[in-house]
């Protein structure tokens, strides 16, 4: 199951209009405890507990200490999707599809967090997630 959080939250609306029943995101009615506007440290705790795997763009949140923290606490799992250019909603949907049996294999044969994973146009590859400090 994915959460997607504000930065691709149009990311998750899309995946939810064509069907897929395995994206929440902010504001989602099957996920009350995370509002629109929750700060990320809020969210991290309960995407932890439910052992969501997050699919975003900020890449910042890997680099800020108190949220590379969470990353640990949490046992965080995340996808940071990117490319040189900026992706809209249609083009992150594309790039997902393309590489998903890919990145199934990758959080299967990574198990639980935390660790993170990025997603670009030439598919799947680790990210350095730094020990908190």
């Amino acid at each position: 199951m994915y959460f997607t959080d504000e930065n691709t939250l149009g990311l998750g609306k899309l995946m939810r209009s064509l069907g897929r029943e395995d994206v929440l995101y902010p504001g989602h009615d099957r996920l009350p405890e995370v509002p629109r506007g929750s700060p990320d440290l809020d969210w991290m705790t309960v995407i932890g507990e439910r052992e969501l795997i997050v699919l975003t763009r900020d890449r910042r949140i890997r680099s800020r200490p108190a949220e590379r923290r969470a990353y640990w606490q949490h046992g965080i799992r995340s996808v940071w999707i990117g490319a040189k250019q900026d992706l809209g909603p249609a083009d992150q949907l594309q790039l997902f599809l393309r590489h998903e049996k890919r990145l199934k294999r990758e959080i299967t044969k990574r198990g639980p967090g935390p660790w993170s994973l990025s997603l670009g146009p030439s598919g799947v590859r680790p990210l350095r997630l730094p020990d908190p400090e």
